[in-house]
């Protein structure tokens, strides 16, 4: 099954794949309006314009060479056209400690490298991305349909975008801003616009209770996928998760803004926690219980393997329409340093039981009774799309795998011949392609036991 489904188990075709040579610098590309900021860079929408019959077709928008990016329209255009008008996304980072160097700012910035493309710093080392330098310390990682693809990264200089001088003038250098403290050169990240960031999307919108439950395992998949790899995010949270839709309207959630994370090869997800010099992460809010209250010291190691998880299982709060538990909104915020299982707020009693229970044991504060991402997404898929394999009274090793010969029939077909843009058939191919015995029975086993134990 692995064979079969590893190679058709890809993200969505990005913006930029036929121009495999194009757009990697920054007066390339048309800048537009900002999409957002947070502690570390500003994002705006951008455009590759590419010229056609002798004329370039793109958003209308001036471009001043002497002033970086002027001349924008006064009036933004309704958002189903900017996002047209603009398909990409630039992320600016602010440069206030790397210096001016190209190499200082890729090696201090490369956690942000961690899930670029594998022809994504072409640009800075020449055009053939085989031949290129390696960026020190820098950890590849597969693509996979839930984790943001950066598609071009590289090195320019500073530019006065819209917003800057008010939004953050002071990480702007002093060629921009007399009083600002940031460096001439960074690093730029290009990337697919998404419509929307999970928390925008869940302020208008409450799933139902199987949606939230694709939504989910959607993250669960990604995390899974980052473990597989040897990284942890460390900054999850509803506006680091990006949202666009399938043809059928169904959220697809990616995981975006790595800066956090840890990705080291010599580590791997265990930390040497020597001293408090040492970074554990950011969002010390939705940080899990062994990292928050771990002691450094001689011989002190932090394993991140199940904390992205337990990240995963407050966000899932937010996605059925709840309050997350670890935000300090209310008198009744819990710290992930000190709460107790049974502090948990009590689920809606429409969401189903299988998705209830996966959601506590991702909050078990011991990470040797927490459930993985692995086991924890093939309940889902298979509280999902598996009822009638739990159904039988006696379930043999040949019944489970006639249902997956059945499924990946199924898949294969539905993505040939219906949509290949789905959500459903993207995460039945991540369920096949990670098939692993143990796990898959792990899985079998809990379901099995919570209907048993409901009666």
């Amino acid at each position: 099954f692995q064979t079969v489904f590893v190679g058709k188990n890809k993200p969505l075709r990005d913006p930029l794949s036929p121009f495999r040579w194009q757009g990697f610098k920054l007066e390339d590309y048309l800048i537009g309006q900002p999409l957002g900021k947070g502690c570390s860079a500003a994002v705006y929408e951008a455009a590759l314009p590419l010229p056609s019959d002798g004329q370039e077709k793109g958003p209308t928008v001036q471009r001043d060479h002497g002033s970086a990016f002027q001349g924008l329209e006064e009036k933004p255009a309704p958002k189903r056209q900017q996002k047209a008008a603009f398909p990409l996304a630039i992320k600016m980072m602010w440069n206030i400690s790397a210096g001016s160097s190209s190499t200082a700012i890729l090696r201090a910035m490369r956690r942000e490298l961690v899930p670029a493309t594998a022809v994504a710093l072409a640009g800075e080392y020449g055009a053939v991305s085989c031949h290129r330098n390696p960026v020190f310390g820098r950890k590849k990682l597969q693509p996979h349909p839930n984790i943001i693809q950066v598609i071009r990264a590289f090195t320019s200089s500073v530019p006065l975008l819209p917003g800057a001088l008010t939004d953050y003038p002071d990480v702007l250098p002093l060629s921009l801003n007399p009083r600002g403290i940031g460096h001439n050169r960074t690093l730029f990240l290009v990337m697919k616009n998404y419509p929307c960031t999970l928390r925008q999307y869940l302020w208008e919108n409450i799933p139902d209770a199987r949606l939230a439950t694709m939504m989910i395992l959607q993250l669960l998949e990604g995390v899974d996928h980052l473990v597989r790899h040897g990284i942890a995010h460390r900054d999850l949270k509803s506006d680091n998760i990006l949202i666009e839709f399938d043809s059928a309207g169904c959220p697809w959630l990616v995981i975006t803004d790595f800066g956090y994370c840890l990705a080291d090869e010599s580590t791997g997800l265990r930390l040497p926690f020597t001293s408090n010099s040492v970074d554990i992460g950011g969002n010390g809010s939705l940080m899990a219980p062994e990292v928050i209250t771990a002691s450094s010291g001689p011989g002190m190691v932090i394993d991140y393997s199940k904390t992205d998880a337990w990240a995963v299982g407050t966000i899932a709060y937010e996605i059925l329409g709840l309050t997350n538990p670890f935000y300090g909104y209310e008198d009744s915020t819990l710290e992930s340093r000190s709460y107790r299982e049974d502090q948990l707020p009590k689920l809606p009693d429409h969401v189903p039981r299988e998705v209830q229970q996966v959601i506590k044991m991702l909050l078990q504060r011991d990470p040797s009774k927490r459930i993985s991402a692995r086991v924890a997404a093939n309940v889902l898929h298979l509280s999902l799309w598996g009822e009638s394999i739990l159904a039988s009274e006696t379930l043999t090793l040949d019944q489970m795998t006639a249902w997956l010969l059945c499924q990946s029939a199924g898949t294969l077909l539905t993505d040939g011949l219906v949509d290949k843009s789905r959500v459903e058939t993207k995460m039945k191919m991540c369920f096949l392609a990670n098939l692993e015995y143990e796990d898959l029975w792990a899985a079998v086993c809990l379901l099995l036991s919570w209907r048993n134990q409901s009666g």
